[in-house]
């Protein structure tokens, strides 16, 4: 750590805490030039999770994106507010892995498990968001995927 008053790199740490959250480590040097007594903190750096979107864009994955479209395919669903904040933390969860140590995921990933994790939780949530995220345009297209998810229930 270079020294804020001497520029030295030489120091000494006296203290070690971690912050209120955890998210970082406070601590208290001491440079062994100048005796200059300073403050660092240490952070884990979280590289961001880039989505490759169908045209080829690229993007930092945002959780809120998928939690608005959660929020509005359960909308007047008997949800309670635990079961869909479990159902986008596992969602989260399974973005988070399935990008891996490259931090990269396609939007059809993502959108699939979604898909996914809403199968498991309320089939008219998972029909919903099924018909904006597949882009349905007519009534085939949801009877087709009702009656999959009937044979589905049958197995």
């Amino acid at each position: 750590m270079r020294c804020p008053a001497c520029g030295s790199t030489e120091d000494k740490v006296l203290e070690t805490r971690t912050t209120n959250n955890g998210s970082a480590m406070r601590r208290r040097r001491v440079c062994l030039k100048c005796g200059y007594r300073f403050t660092s903190y240490e952070r884990v750096e979280d590289k961001p999770i880039v989505v490759i979107k169908k045209n080829g864009d690229l993007q930092n994955f945002d959780l809120s994106k998928v939690e608005h479209s959660i929020r509005v395919c359960t909308d007047k669903r008997n949800m309670n507010a635990e079961t869909i904040e479990n159902l986008i933390n596992n969602i989260d969860e399974a973005v988070k892995i399935q990008a891996g140590p490259r931090h990269e995921i396609t939007s059809s990933a993502i959108g699939e498990e979604t898909l996914k994790q809403l199968y498991k939780v309320d089939k008219v949530a998972y029909i919903r968001f099924a018909s904006v995220y597949r882009a349905f345009d007519n009534v085939e297209q949801f009877v087709k995927e009702i009656e999959s998810l009937a044979q589905k229930a049958e197995n």
